[in-house]
């Protein structure tokens, strides 16, 4: 492929696609074809998407993206034929070129854009063009992962963080000596930007100690999204989904962190916690409280749950208990009991799945208000203190609000 192509993917399209390839992975669609086509017809319309406004002009910029990416998928549709592979024949050609065309007659309809039409649904999987651009990172090879020799104390030490952070959990004994082996400690000076916002990701970080401001851009300055601190990790997004950095991580104490590399990281990790999140990202999206936070935020947040099973008639929290943990229902019934005076425990609410309970401990500051027991059998998943202040703390207003109705 030559310079000019190179250059015109990485700076006009992969933008697009990197939106498109998010949306796609968090929604995970039975079919994605039709899902894509009105994700771009929409965001060509409205002029605006969650991580890329649309500038005045850009559908015309869009269109002529369009054209060009005729042009690129004939071209690689030609080594493809060429290399006995497949390729996109030229009804794909066609229906992109109707696209392109439905773009140009809808520009200033208020309507929804129709569906796609029939054809959508019965095509095969097609080659992406994105996979020149991130096709590096995606396919596993055979490799040999790096050795870093550490004392017995260093050792313990990173178990010990290793053991706070999720990613890790759900790795057997072979591969988590391995990874252990594989970190490198790096000190980090306050002040300094270990990771820069758009840039290529080719590592993630363990805080052992220190803290860290994760920052985006957002208005057109640096607002800070998230803080981490011992325990935490960051840059994992990067590598998960083999997209640009979601963020800029900048050191706020002097800070020592243990760095893993991307190819370690893709061959061990990222199976294994790519399915954790994303089952738990089903369940998110089915919250009702949790519609107003950004793909971003969903995805920190599904990186902070723990599953937590109950049995039926299981005591979950007593009132005037302290609380550090806040409840969303994965699955299961259960029932508020609330004691007056010494009077006896009266039902006060119920919850079922999508629920959520104990919030009001966190944002008062207060000791539990309420009892919780199970009905049925069933599965919470909580949220710790520090990761509920930092992802929903934007939605105390609205939680305020919804527990004024609380008997």
């Amino acid at each position: 492929m030559s310079q000019e192509h190179q250059e015109y993917i990485s700076t006009k399209v992969n933008p697009i696609l990197e939106s498109l390839v998010t949306e796609v992975l968090l929604e995970r669609p039975q079919n994605p074809v039709p899902f894509m086509v009105r994700w771009l017809a929409e965001h060509s319309k409205k002029g605006k998407d969650a991580l890329h406004s649309l500038a005045v002009g850009e559908a015309e910029r869009l269109r002529n993206e369009i054209r060009e990416l005729q042009e690129e998928i004939k071209t690689l549709a030609d080594k493809a034929t060429a290399a006995g592979g497949g390729g996109a024949t030229p009804k794909d050609e066609e229906e992109i070129s109707e696209m392109g065309d439905s773009e140009e007659e809808e520009d200033d309809a208020d309507d929804e854009p129709p569906p796609p039409p029939p054809s959508y649904y019965k095509k095969g999987a097609r080659a992406s063009v994105s996979a020149e651009a991130y096709g590096a990172f995606n396919q596993k090879k055979a490799f040999e992962p790096p050795v870093y020799p550490k004392s017995d104390e260093q050792a313990e030490r990173i178990k010990n963080v290793m053991n706070k952070s999720f990613l890790f959990n759900t790795l057997d004994r072979q591969n988590y000596s391995v990874i252990l082996q594989a970190f490198q400690e790096k000190t980090i000076s306050s002040g300094v930007k270990i990771i820069t916002e758009g840039e290529d990701g080719d590592c993630m970080f363990l805080i052992e100690s220190g803290a860290f401001d994760c920052k985006k851009m957002i208005g057109g300055e640096d607002k800070v999204v998230k803080k981490c601190a011992l325990g935490d990790v960051f840059g994992e997004l990067a590598l998960l989904y083999a997209q640009p950095r979601a963020a800029s991580v900048e050191a706020t104490a002097e800070s020592l962190v243990w760095q893993l590399d991307r190819e370690t990281f893709t061959h061990i990790v990222r199976d294994a916690s790519s399915k954790r999140r994303e089952a738990f990202m089903d369940f998110l999206h089915k919250v009702p409280l949790l519609e107003s936070l950004e793909s971003y935020d969903l995805m920190q947040l599904a990186d902070c749950l723990h599953p937590h099973p109950f049995q039926k008639g299981d005591r979950v929290i007593s009132q005037g208990d302290v609380g550090d943990v806040f409840y969303m229902v994965e699955d299961g019934e259960l029932q508020a009991l609330k004691s007056v005076d010494g009077a006896a425990e009266q039902e006060v609410k119920t919850y079922k799945k999508g629920d959520y309970f104990g919030e009001l401990s966190l944002i008062k500051d207060a000791t539990r208000a309420a009892s919780v027991v199970a009905l049925t059998e069933g599965q919470l998943v909580t949220v710790d203190r520090k990761s509920f202040k930092n992802i929903l703390g934007k939605l105390e207003g609205a939680m305020a609000d919804y527990a004024k109705q609380y008997k």
